[in-house]
């Protein structure tokens, strides 16, 4: 296939609408037999790929950075970047750049509906989501820009059979990811799988990803249930082995990260906060927060969400 005839591939987008608290970017599919993937640099995909707004994301991204000097900001935590260095940012988190400068490397970015054939990859994906990543040494590093340069070769020849080979390096690099050395806060709940988990994983990992619905987050335990096709006892049984909490608590910590976000990263009123979290009485929403977080919305905001060690290099963590 000719460079002129070949297919334009998926690129990320902002969504379309007027714009959210937080801007929301999905990827742009140009055909609807055409691969919701995307692989390249960071010049190639655009400078989206490097923004320095908050932003949350339909998709996966997998950012690789082997150059430049910047802080990744993923979900109200701040990571120094140190290439070379693995981000992997999953549908629903708020990230952004900050201070970028000659960043390079490679970006990978994938829709959930591409992997519905490899739940196991995208469990993995979505349990590495919420810390970044170093390779364990040189040799290590080469590999994982080996598979990427590849992935990227194969994406722009896109010949028959492209999504499999796609697919299985994508599979190397998820396993190569789970080889690396962690940073950053504790592992999420959802990180540490026993081996038996089968299905009440894939259920955990269907709420966790409704969790980041921000529309949902008003929701009670009944209307996610319904969402997965599953019941209310169903859910309540599989969420808690998976993660150890219930359901009900999962839902509490969802709506207060999503209450720090936008304390944080946009100009709305307190009252206009509680009312995207699905809270009637802004009074209430104020009483949740200072019984959640340990401080009141207003001072939360003032303090930039570091009110508890205003010297840490984490803005916050997943209170």
């Amino acid at each position: 296939m000719s460079a002129s005839s070949r297919p334009r591939p998926a690129r990320r987008q902002a969504a379309p609408g007027p714009p959210p608290a937080l801007p929301r970017h999905e990827l742009d599919v140009p055909a609807p037999d055409e691969l919701p993937f995307a692989v390249g640099s960071f010049a190639e995909i655009g400078p989206l790929s490097r923004a320095g707004f908050p932003h949350r994301h339909t998709f996966y991204e997998l950012a690789y950075v082997t150059h430049g000097h910047a802080t990744h900001v993923v979900d109200l935590v701040a990571y120094p970047v140190r290439p070379p260095q693995l981000f992997l940012v999953t549908p629903g988190q708020v990230h952004h750049w900050r201070d970028a400068d000659d960043l390079r490397g490679h970006v990978v970015l994938c829709a959930p509906e591409f992997l519905l054939a490899d739940p196991g990859d995208r469990d993995a994906l979505h349990r590495s989501g919420h810390r970044s990543w170093h390779p364990r040494d040189a040799a290590h590093a080469a590999r994982i820009r080996s598979v990427l340069e590849r992935m990227a070769g194969e994406r722009r020849r896109a010949e028959p059979g492209c999504g499999s080979v796609l697919r299985a390096y994508l599979h190397i690099l998820v396993v190569e990811v789970s080889r690396s050395t962690p940073a950053g806060p504790a592992a999420h709940p959802y990180g540490d799988l026993p081996a038996h988990a089968g299905r009440a994983a894939t259920v955990a990992r269907r709420f966790d990803e409704l969790l980041a619905e921000p529309t949902m987050l008003g929701e009670p335990t009944h209307a996610y249930a319904r969402r997965l096709g599953v019941s209310v006892r169903h859910l309540n049984e599989a969420v808690p082995r998976i993660t150890g909490a219930t359901p009900a608590q999962l839902i509490r910590r969802a709506r207060v990260l999503e209450a720090k976000r936008l304390l944080v990263q946009t100009d709305l009123t307190v009252a206009r906060v509680a009312a995207r979290l699905g809270f009637a009485d802004a009074a209430y929403f104020c009483r949740f927060f200072r019984r959640e977080v340990g401080a009141t919305p207003g001072d939360f905001r003032r303090h930039g969400g570091k009110h508890h060690d205003p010297g840490t290099k984490h803005i916050d963590v997943n209170g």
